[in-house]
């Protein structure tokens, strides 16, 4: 507690405060805070949908279209022969229900180990300006799914595409009221270039993202 009120001591001095706010000041303060102000922001007079998978193409994630839900099985099948990747995996618990017998998979809805090499989550919404999947923790949205295998399939839904992140933290204030406890965004493969400048996927998660969009009905 000393280092922290150490810091705060410091920022009232730079602020040339030496009280703390008055009960008029702290309620001016919390309403300018609850209202989210936005700072500034670019046109992004882009089509969404075309801005999303642009950016994730160029972010090295994979994007492959499918017209519902029930289409992601097959649409997985044909992206893990092509890539040799084998037929089994874990998926989330919303996602168990899908015929991947009948694609000829063997998905799971469990935790992952360390020997599955592909993990199947949804997305709580995609981000149009950087490419970003916006994933929420909760328990039925595990996020090791989406970290421990070297594959990350994603199923993202067209109309969960929002312009940028603060759409994306206006939709989750307005769909759940407070945060889960975490929320993560995912923009590509993992990666890093801090050793000799090299760039080098998959350093500490996944080394391949592949989105599968669902265009029509959800």
């Amino acid at each position: 507690m000393a280092t922290r009120d150490d810091i705060l001591d410091r920022i009232r001095a730079a602020l040339g405060r030496t009280q703390p706010l008055t009960e008029v000041e702290a309620a001016a303060m919390r309403k300018k805070l609850g209202e989210h102000p936005r700072g500034p922001l670019p046109s992004m007079s882009w089509d969404r949908v075309a801005r999303f998978r642009e950016r994730c193409l160029s972010l090295s994630s994979t994007v492959d279209d499918v017209a519902t839900v029930r289409a992601v099985p097959e649409a997985v099948a044909r992206f893990v022969s092509a890539n040799g990747l084998g037929g089994a995996g874990v998926c989330w618990p919303e996602l168990a229900d899908l015929d991947w017998t009948g694609a000829g998979l063997s998905i799971e809805a469990r935790p992952p180990t360390e020997y599955d090499k592909i993990g199947i989550t949804g997305a709580y919404c995609g981000i149009a300006e950087t490419g970003t999947l916006m994933l929420l923790s909760g328990p039925g949205t595990p996020a090791k799914t989406s970290l421990v295998p070297e594959t990350h399939i994603a199923v993202v839904a067209a109309s969960r595409i929002v312009p940028a992140m603060e759409d994306g933290w206006d939709v989750l204030r307005r769909e759940l009221g407070t945060l889960p406890r975490q929320v993560a965004f995912v923009s590509g493969p993992s990666r890093t270039a801090d050793i000799e400048m090299t760039l080098v996927l998959g350093i500490h998660g996944p080394y391949r993202v592949h989105i599968l969009l669902v265009t029509g009905e959800h």
